[in-house]
């Protein structure tokens, strides 16, 4: 039976947790034991101290050594991500005694990627040791990494969430979406296109439920067609790139921010269909009642400016 969350966070140490991910990584007490400067009877003590307070074994014994098993895996990746946010936290202590730098983790939607990125050149010019993070991914998990505390700022959008007033919402942008293809996509030399010529294609779309995605189902429903069977779902902006310059047949609606970069050099054509839903506009967000640091505000006011 797991212990209480209380009796864990009393008995576990920082330096317990050091000695899990070295014992990961080097698959042996001994060289564990030598890389932390401690004795072998010590790191095996220290290891069955953890296991008695987890209340589970978490490494086997193997003709390889020492390997983790289901709960020891589990159990060194939240030891690796303590271990990082200390070091995060010695980081951002350092800026603010030093009087400059500090640490700043923002998280953009694929659409808002082009405006995040000209928003950290601002920010940068103005404090050029600030340490940035950046994580792109869908709206969803953007804000389940904004509530864990794991990023400071989110550009997405708070519909996705079953409870939007737990955040400080600022409204940016209305994105225009452009369908774009291969330039030798079979289409692309096309003066005019209408959706229901694209019902046989073949699509690169957003995962279900994600904005973008309802704004295409929302077109083809609108127009009185079935939506795509069997398209390449991805929320990767990269992905989506590449499957399109891989695949000369497929076609993706995208941010018209995100894809004038690769229509401009070649490496997609814009196709001339009309889209005639409007995409929902994007956020710049934060958790609301939370004091914000003084990256995250500068970032924030040159975003809305």
């Amino acid at each position: 039976m797991l212990p209480s969350l209380t009796s864990m966070a009393s008995r576990l140490r920082l330096r317990q947790l050091r000695l899990l991910i070295s014992l990961d990584e080097l698959g042996s007490i001994h060289k564990a034991a030598e890389a932390m400067s401690i004795t072998q009877p010590g790191a095996t003590k220290a290891l069955n101290e953890i296991e008695s307070t987890l209340g589970a074994v978490l490494f086997e014994r193997t003709n390889k050594g020492l390997e983790a098993n289901d709960l020891g895996r589990c159990v060194v990746r939240y030891a690796r991500l303590i271990n990082t946010d200390l070091a995060h936290l010695r980081e951002e202590m350092l800026g603010i005694l030093q009087g400059h730098g500090g640490r700043l983790s923002v998280g953009t939607i694929m659409g808002a990627v082009p405006m995040m990125v000209e928003g950290l050149a601002r920010l940068r010019e103005a404090q050029p040791d600030l340490s940035v993070t950046v994580v792109e991914d869908t709206s969803d998990r953007l804000l389940s990494l904004l509530d864990q505390g794991r990023l400071d700022v989110v550009i997405c959008r708070t519909s996705v969430s079953h409870r939007p007033a737990a955040y400080e919402s600022r409204v940016k942008h209305q994105e225009q979406l452009v369908l774009v293809a291969n330039p030798a996509h079979p289409l692309a030399g096309s003066q005019s296109l209408s959706l229901s010529q694209l019902t046989d294609s073949r699509w690169v779309v957003f995962p279900v439920n994600m904005p973008l995605r309802l704004t295409l189902e929302r077109e083809f429903r609108e127009a009185g067609l079935s939506f795509p069977q069997y398209p390449i779902e991805t929320s990767s902006t990269f992905t989506t790139l590449s499957m399109l310059q891989q695949d000369a047949g497929l076609l993706a609606v995208m941010p018209w921010d995100v894809a004038k970069v690769a229509v401009e050099h070649g490496m997609l054509v814009r196709l001339p269909l009309q889209l005639m839903s409007r995409s929902e506009p994007y956020e710049v967000v934060t958790r609301r009642d939370v004091e914000l640091s003084s990256p995250t505000q500068v970032l924030i006011d040159i975003l809305m400016d």
